[in-house]
């Protein structure tokens, strides 16, 4: 008696067995090529936006200088008028230009007796030589209130400074 059972081992060559199961059909090659194409294009795309942010030239429409632009004025002001802003000396008691300033707000150091303070001509206010003559150079205002220390001409200005 010879019956064919399926418990028993397995008495076959490698080669008979059926690979139906894994072959690819139709439907799911279509989804991997679409896929693989996907990340093609996004692969493709950063590398050329990266070439384009690192070797793109001065006069592409990227680029964030217009050729022909008026070139800017500077933002500070100018050294001879940073220096003839008036220069006290503090006290704390007394009737000084400074007697309501207590403290530096650009380096937050307090004002000693004796010490040379900047008083701003328009709002008043006072800071070290050093702090606001480095602020100056860089900005046009008051570090504090942000009133505009330039006014309509430079001239202007160095006579309300004088």
């Amino acid at each position: 008696m010879s019956t064919k059972d399926s418990s028993g081992p397995f008495h076959g060559h490698y080669t008979v067995l059926d690979d139906k199961e894994f072959q690819v059909k139709g439907r799911t090659l279509f989804f991997v090529v679409i896929l693989f194409t996907v990340v093609l294009l996004v692969t493709v795309f950063l590398l050329y936006a990266r070439w384009v942010c690192r070797y793109r030239p001065s006069n592409s429409p990227f680029s964030s200088h217009a050729p022909n632009a008026p070139p800017q004025k500077p933002r500070g002001l100018d050294a001879a008028l940073i220096r003839g802003l008036p220069i006290i000396l503090y006290q704390s008691s007394g009737n000084s230009e400074a007697a309501g300033c207590g403290e530096c707000s650009i380096c937050l150091g307090v004002f000693e007796d004796g010490e040379k303070v900047k008083v701003l001509p328009q709002c008043r206010h006072c800071y070290h030589s050093d702090c606001v003559d480095t602020w100056l150079s860089a900005q046009s205002s008051c570090p504090l209130c942000r009133t505009s220390l330039r006014s309509n001409s430079d001239d202007a200005l160095q006579i309300v400074v004088q």
